[in-house]
């Protein structure tokens, strides 16, 4: 009885140990701008003398439940209106760059961005000089750089990526091949395939949200 006790009690602290761990990694995240989830994990398990055991730190997932948590409990009031404002932005973007087929990306999409969140998009051409030529001709200057992407299980790739703020509001365009609007990438936090929303779904989400806001 004495061990199956212990034992319990020691669940019981690795368990309070995961939790602390992804709540301190969901505020750096939310507080300090960082994207990458691993980095996160580090260094909240630093701040609580965790080794470096990816077995012993919480899933992605279940830091992005303690983001949405302390979201709630810390940006009552700014984040919802800040929430609409990045979606309006994208809704504005997505209209721009109709012709490459646009979809909305991340945490624009899943509700929990914040003030340090891009408006997140994947493209589709052809080839990517369409877009670049595109956005050239518009005399819209943007940064480009590569991101890799899973884009089925144990297959990464890299992909071009442009950036450029439209006001204050900061544009992330990953562009993709014609045949990547069939089937998404893998979602960084479950790798399960990303959600992705088109103009018209992204524009059902502003209506609704106006009509929460309107009923409350």
């Amino acid at each position: 009885m004495h061990s199956r006790r212990g034992g319990s009690e020691s669940a019981g602290r690795d368990r309070e140990l995961r939790r602390r761990i992804a709540f301190e990694a969901a505020r750096l995240m939310s507080e300090h701008g960082i994207r990458d989830f691993q980095l996160a994990k580090r260094k909240a398990a630093e701040r609580f003398s965790v080794a470096d055991d990816d077995c012993a730190w919480p899933k992605n997932r279940e830091i992005e439940e303690a983001l949405r948590e302390h979201q709630r409990l810390f940006q009552t009031d700014e984040q919802p209106a800040h929430l609409r404002k990045l979606r309006e932005a994208a809704r504005e973007a997505m209209r721009l760059l109709a012709r490459f087929e646009p979809r909305l990306v991340g945490a624009v999409l899943d509700g929990n961005a914040d003030r340090h969140s891009a408006v997140c998009l994947h493209l589709f051409a052809d080839a990517p000089e369409e877009i670049l030529g595109f956005l050239h001709e518009r005399g819209i200057p943007f940064e480009q750089r590569n991101r890799r992407l899973r884009t089925k299980p144990g297959t990464d790739q890299e992909f071009p990526v442009l950036l450029f703020t439209a006001g204050d509001v900061a544009i992330d365009l990953t562009l993709l091949p014609l045949d990547a609007i069939r089937q998404a990438p893998r979602d960084r936090v479950d790798a399960r395939p990303l959600r992705r929303a088109s103009l018209a779904m992204l524009e059902n989400l502003l209506v609704e949200s106006a009509v929460r806001t309107t009923a409350f």
